[in-house]
């Protein structure tokens, strides 16, 4: 009796999973007659951002570095949205890559304004957080 008439199907499971596919837009931007860190320009470009807001950061006010650094997210977040191919920047799916770096941006810059002493943007929720996590005036 063949396959086809008992409904089965007569492919079997691999023993062991022998790997994933990587993500949409995961081969490099540029050729193999580049060197890897110009291959890989997308996030080559976004750590040097990253290094450059750690430097500022450490040298001048921590808001404008922290400010940077969240630049240089929104900066990823664009490259993979409107580049075909980023290599080692698309981690995940497009969309989940853009959402994750969008959220992380948000998060840093929105931290970096409210810090104390004298936060550029005050939320009176932040304010109050200390109450919120059990720390009494």
């Amino acid at each position: 009796m063949s396959a086809l008439r008992t409904g089965r199907s007569t492919r079997r499971r691999p023993a062991r999973t022998t790997g994933t596919l990587p993500p949409e837009g995961s081969k490099a931007a540029l050729g193999r007659d580049h060197s890897l860190p110009v291959r890989q320009w997308p996030i080559t470009l976004v750590l040097a951002v990253v290094g450059i807001g750690l430097a500022i950061t450490s040298r001048a006010d921590f808001r404008y570095g922290l400010l940077v650094i969240g630049g240089a997210m929104v900066l990823g977040a664009l490259l993979r949205l409107l580049l075909p191919e980023v290599g080692m920047l698309a981690v995940r799916s497009r969309f989940t890559d853009v959402l994750v770096l969008l959220c992380f941006a948000t998060v840093i810059v929105v931290l970096a304004l409210v810090a104390q002493p004298d936060p550029w943007l005050r939320l009176p929720q932040v304010e109050d957080i200390g109450t919120y996590i059990g720390q009494r005036h």
